[in-house]
């Protein structure tokens, strides 16, 4: 018995003193691993994991003067919350082992996201072609540019050492994951091109952020409208028939044009055989004419066409003209769109996932006039710059306007 005890009081102490030891090489592994910027703060083994070993580790480097509060506070953090797994919008499962401090996004809808989460300040650099169609947000334009989303500079992006970089589809994945993810870069799609995919991918990414707090507000916010707007149009017999062209795209419409279809519209080009992978159809004017469509709508996007709508645009002149020049095409004196002055403008952007809310709003005005006489898209739009993105409002948003 004695001798069982003594078996017993020595293993435990032989299994305190190999705790120990662990505590003393990953006390001095996180040591050297913080004096390096290792990947994982804590982590000493390289499994990207911060375990109790570590943990105590770390807390012994602190009681030592080598470590901050901070840098123990975000230890334990980790330990506590990572990793974490999301899906992303190609259904790829993502580990993310610690908090996205650095954020790089190619595509341009999801730096929207990024600000209704009010997490702009984890972007360390943005493409040129954001920092144009969100020049409204304070210090976008001050932070380094990677170059325009389609021909990106990827040593700008290795030099700004993003933790996350997020694609806007998976047509590249396979390049850019060959490029980043060698230097520890996690790469994750997340397009916000669609409204179906928005709640998803918005949960998505306040996840990744670590932001899931903000998500509910926002959602109820913009599900009030795009209900209302739903109940009041579901049991309509007749709907408008809407005709959608892209300024700069002529004779160009899109089979799936989720905002004329939730405003209560009846997108013509829905009616197509799609022949392509492309997300528009050529047709031709002959098939405008025999469609006859009762509104037309022209989303502006500002890597298209200039100064029509914006931020920036002061005067509705450009839209109008285009307006005027569409009127006049060949033919189109015969369709009960211009016939009855039914033609408008609306910036690109908010027929996008993020602000599409906007973009439901301002067809939904122009679409049923009676129906939601009380419902004002510009003041709403207004209100989603000054409450959501937290951004001055000004520009020209839709022409005319849907007051």
């Amino acid at each position: 018995m004695v001798i069982f005890g003594l078996f017993d009081v020595e293993g435990t102490n032989m299994r305190w003193s190999t705790f120990a030891l662990m505590i003393t090489c990953a006390a001095l592994m996180i040591g050297s691993a913080f004096a390096q910027g290792t990947d994982v703060p804590g982590d000493s083994n390289g499994d990207k994991i911060v375990s109790v070993e570590e943990v105590a580790a770390a807390e012994k480097l602190a009681k030592e003067g080598k470590l901050s509060a901070d840098e123990l506070q975000e230890i334990k953090h980790i330990h506590e919350k990572y990793p974490i797994n999301i899906t992303d919008s190609a259904n790829r499962t993502v580990t993310i082992y610690k908090p996205v401090k650095r954020l790089i996004s190619q595509g341009t809808f999801a730096h929207e996201a990024v600000f209704l989460l009010k997490a702009q300040d984890r972007l360390v650099a943005l493409t040129s072609t954001a920092q144009q169609v969100y020049e409204f947000i304070p210090g976008i334009k001050e932070k380094p540019s990677i170059g325009d989303y389609r021909e990106v500079d990827y040593e700008k992006v290795i030099e700004s050492r993003p933790d996350v970089y997020i694609l806007g589809s998976n047509r590249t994945l396979p390049d850019v994951e060959k490029k980043l993810e060698p230097l520890g870069t996690t790469i994750v799609v997340l397009g916000f091109s669609k409204m179906n995919m928005f709640e998803k991918e918005f949960r998505t990414l306040a996840r990744l952020l670590e932001e899931d707090e903000k998500v509910e507000e926002y959602l109820g916010w913009r599900n009030g409208y795009l209900k209302m707007i739903q109940e009041n149009t579901a049991d309509l017999a007749q709907k408008p028939r809407v005709y959608v062209e892209y300024p700069g795209w002529d004779w160009k419409t899109p089979i799936n044009y989720e905002v004329v279809s939730m405003a209560g519209g009846f997108n013509i080009g829905s009616t197509l055989n799609k022949t392509s992978t492309s997300s528009v159809e050529v047709i031709s004017p002959e098939w405008v004419l025999t469609q006859n469509p009762e509104l037309i709508i022209l989303p502006a996007f500002v890597d298209t066409v200039t100064d029509f709508t914006g931020y920036h645009v002061n005067s509705p002149d450009n839209a109008k003209k285009f307006i005027a020049d569409m009127s006049n095409r060949t033919g189109f004196n015969n369709i009960d769109a211009v016939k009855n002055g039914r033609l408008y403008v609306l910036d690109g952007e908010t027929g996008s996932a993020c602000r599409g809310v906007i973009g439901v709003c301002y067809c939904a005005k122009w679409f049923y006039p009676d129906i939601f006489k009380d419902l004002n898209p510009d003041e709403i739009n207004r209100e989603y710059f000054e409450k959501w993105l937290g951004a001055s409002y000004k520009g020209v948003w839709a022409y005319p306007q849907a007051s």
